[in-house]
């Protein structure tokens, strides 16, 4: 019989955050913890690398077949609408400043028109 209960393999954040509290253990051990073995009738324990990569792959947001956004990774696309928060704050996504290669630390001149923002950045030699 069946001695080791069979556990809902993991998915999406959840596996990301297993695999990062298991990361010194290898990588069946990982896959193993994460629920990506099964049990054959003979009561041999199996791990699948292959499901468990994938699921890896998946969570992490990387697209291998199909459109990419152009940053490599899958996940929201630009959609080049925002709305006012309830807090009153404007949030410009990672998307956008991934597009327009910006990193952290990068400054701006933020200037208003009637009902657009205009940003220009500022010269790093200037700061």
């Amino acid at each position: 019989m069946n001695k080791k209960k069979k556990i809902e393999p993991l998915t999406g954040d959840a596996l990301l955050s297993k695999v990062k509290q298991l990361e010194t253990l290898s990588k069946e051990a990982k896959a193993r913890a994460c629920g990506y073995f099964t049990i054959t009738k003979n009561d041999v324990e199996r791990v699948n690398m292959m499901k468990f990569s994938n699921a890896l792959i998946d969570a992490a947001g990387i697209e291998l077949d199909g459109k990419q956004d152009g940053n490599g990774r899958g996940g929201r696309s630009a959609s080049y609408r925002i709305k006012v928060q309830s807090n009153g704050n404007l949030l410009i996504g990672a998307a956008y400043t991934k597009q327009m290669e910006l990193h952290p630390g990068d400054e701006f001149e933020i200037s208003l028109g009637r009902k657009h923002i205009h940003l220009k950045q500022m010269d790093a030699a200037a700061s």
